[in-house]
């Protein structure tokens, strides 16, 4: 099959640093190029991917203009326009809006959602006529925010786990982690009091915030916490140094204060051996098999108990039972099961 990829202008692909979806797609062109289909990608400048014919556009800016989203919706639509015909599979990790002008014909057309979904959107374009359009989400939570009409499917997120090192046996003495933004939404405050509770030492990996009340926040309750040795801050980190402290770690905590999407870390840990503890919020209830890769309850005398006998998860079943769910192979296979 001759399959589509397009993701939004902003980050290349692959992406040098941070990058959710851009990730996503790299891993998806690999995976389409080793099953034997040809792939096409339509994205940002800089982006390569051997084997795969790309096609630049737009900006690398995150901040950039709504102007210049402008053009780049423009140019997504002659460029579709032009190539209807010569795609089986038109996969859009980008805008909505750059299916618009493709709607109808008879080609597979695959819109995926990495969070909540605008339903007004999806009752505008589904108005319209349209034809072999499915709607994917990382999670049947984001999936029901967005299922207002058309086709919908859930379809997880996944990872590389050639990247991520397993880690059988740990010390005795292991430290705890949490790793994300430290927005008060990610919980980190609990996850401190968490460490304490249990005496143990918490790894904290992760950026800085950015808002003011996120800030402010960070300087009120979570920094007071850095001392060096209980509460450890390690700073922002690549795939490299994740794999190395996640893999060191006796468990991920992950006590979020809102709907999670999907939780791509949680993956990341579960790929280390190392099992997840956390609130069943959003997505976390799907990504965590209870009690084999990880716990979750809504109590948090329940999380503390866990990490008190944490020796009960199996540290190869963790990342074996991950794998089988969220690996680059098995989700770009779902991706293609739903093509009619």
């Amino acid at each position: 099959m001759k399959i589509l990829l397009i993701m939004d202008p902003g980050i290349p692909i692959p992406p040098p640093l941070y990058g959710g979806h851009e990730r996503l797609v790299y891993m998806f062109a690999v995976e389409y190029l080793s099953l034997g289909h040809e792939v096409t990608i339509l994205a940002g400048p800089n982006s390569l991917v051997a084997g795969t014919k790309t096609i630049s556009f737009g900006k690398n800016d995150l901040k950039r203009s709504v102007l210049q989203k402008f053009k780049e919706v423009l140019f997504a639509w002659s460029f579709l326009i032009g190539n209807k015909n010569k795609f089986d599979v038109i996969h859009n990790f980008g805008r909505l809006a750059y299916l618009l002008p493709i709607l109808n014909i008879s080609s597979a057309k695959i819109m995926t959602y990495g969070r909540e979904v605008a339903k007004k959107g999806i009752k505008l374009f589904n108005a319209l006529p349209n034809n072999n359009v499915v709607f994917t989400a990382c999670s049947n939570y984001c999936v029901n925010t967005g299922n207002v009409a058309g086709r919908w499917e859930t379809v997880y997120n996944a990872i590389d786990f050639s990247k991520y090192k397993l880690e059988e046996k740990i010390e005795d003495e292991a430290p705890l982690m949490f790793l994300g933004r430290m927005d008060q939404e990610k919980g980190l405050q609990t996850a401190i009091k968490i460490a304490k509770e249990t005496s143990s030492v918490l790894l904290v990996g992760g950026n800085m915030p950015h808002t003011v009340e996120n800030i402010d926040y960070y300087r009120e309750f979570i920094e007071p916490h850095f001392d060096g040795k209980q509460i450890v801050y390690l700073g922002a980190l690549n795939d490299e140094q994740k794999s190395f402290y996640l893999g060191k770690s006796k468990a991920l905590l992950f006590p979020i204060e809102w709907e999670e999407p999907f939780g791509m870390v949680m993956v990341e840990a579960m790929a280390c051996g190392t099992p997840v503890i956390g609130y069943p919020r959003g997505a976390v209830p799907e990504v965590i098999d209870q009690n084999i890769s990880g716990f979750y309850s809504d109590q948090y005398t329940d999380l503390v108990n866990k990490i008190k006998n944490i020796n009960q998860f199996e540290r190869k079943t963790v990342r074996k039972t991950a794998e089988k769910r969220f690996s680059a192979g098995v989700i770009a296979k779902r991706y293609l099961s739903l093509i009619k």
